[in-house]
């Protein structure tokens, strides 16, 4: 397996990125396709957006999605609390980072979670984050599928952590292989002793996570990334999965953490005619943001249909009309983005968060 840097339409320049893309080249197959960096499904620590009460119906057009989702969300939830609280009891024994110039930023992306069907060959589950900033950042990460409460899950995932240069960081099948002891220590292992996890410690730069099914098996995944020290001076920036999205359950759903105080403006990408040697390319996406309560908070089907100066604005904008876009900020509070075909069309999408400040 490869990575390699590649210039895909425009390269992400701000005050807070300076972010490319990532051409994944598998082993598996002989054709080269795209890992850019973004998010889904987001959470921020603190206090929710929403005013508590029930779904909105018209949370999706398939409701088996709406449930799923929701249920995703309050996993990642209750997970990410279980690491809170972790973390602070072990306080007292954590050392001070080394001084840097500058507080970390206020808000954090501290967790990023993507659920879609995975395939065998080129349609494995892969996922790419940016750590920016100028120290090593701790992170976590989980390849879950057994215990997934959906039809058809994956029974055994593996999982790689890649770096930019394609070099293999680590490599997990079942966690209490490897790592045993680290793994408990972050307080949230995985539940089921076939899933996989990675403890590591990473310099700021671009990395891809690719979750496959054991002996090419297929079914419906959860790949995570955890920020273990929100301490230092990095940070998780943009992120982003490609997969194959299809009807019913299978379309793309994914998440993250973010903690802090205040609000950050993110800004998300629903990408699939401009994928560059993608033959069946989802040729119209449509996104959906949901908050914590699983309302609807913004959607878009074309991103020149609504918001098209501020998507201009942020030099970003997706490079063909027929994408999708929303630019948000967000409040702290638990956030879900899905992505699916226009009326019911299937291929290959990329679903991309870039937090702008």
């Amino acid at each position: 397996m490869h990575l390699c840097s590649l210039n895909h339409a425009t390269t992400v320049r701000s005050a807070f990125v300076n972010a490319g893309a990532l051409v994944r080249i598998s082993s598996l197959a002989t054709v080269a396709f795209l890992a850019i960096f973004a998010c889904q499904t987001f959470i921020i620590a603190g206090t929710a957006e929403g005013d508590g009460s029930g779904l909105r119906s018209a949370m999706s057009s398939d409701p088996r999605v709406a449930s799923i989702a929701v249920k995703l969300l309050a996993r990642a939830t209750a997970t990410m609390k279980m690491a809170h609280n972790g973390f602070t009891a072990q306080s007292s024994e954590h050392v001070a980072p080394a001084s840097v110039g500058d507080s970390p930023p206020a808000v954090h992306l501290a967790n990023i979670s993507t659920r879609l069907a995975v395939g065998a060959g080129e349609n494995v589950l892969i996922g790419g984050f940016i750590v920016t900033g100028s120290q090593p950042k701790k992170i976590l990460l989980r390849a879950l599928g057994p215990l997934l409460p959906v039809n058809e899950n994956l029974a055994d995932p593996t999982l790689e952590l890649h770096d930019s240069s394609g070099g293999i960081v680590a490599a997990n099948d079942n966690w209490r292989d490897t790592q045993q002891n680290e793994l408990i220590a972050t307080t949230i292992p995985p539940n089921n002793d076939y899933e996989s996890a990675i403890v590591a410690s990473v310099n700021p730069g671009a990395y891809t996570a690719v979750l496959a099914g054991k002996g090419g098996t297929t079914g419906v995944g959860v790949v995570e990334v955890y920020d273990l020290d929100l301490t230092v001076d990095s940070k998780l920036a943009n992120i982003s999965t490609r997969g194959f999205v299809d009807q019913g359950d299978n379309v793309l759903i994914g998440g993250t953490i973010v903690v802090g105080s205040g609000s950050t403006n993110v800004l998300f990408r629903a990408i699939g005619p401009s994928l560059p040697g993608v033959a069946n390319a989802l040729q119209d996406p449509t996104l959906e943001l949901h908050d914590s309560q699983g309302n609807i908070i913004a959607s878009n089907d074309n991103w020149q249909d609504s918001q098209a100066d501020a998507i201009q604005g942020t030099t970003i904008p997706p490079s063909d009309p027929r994408e999708a876009a929303i630019l948000r900020q967000l409040n702290p509070g638990a956030y879900t983005a899905i992505v699916r075909g226009k009326n019911n069309t299937t291929g290959v999408a990329v679903i991309e968060g870039y937090q702008l400040n």
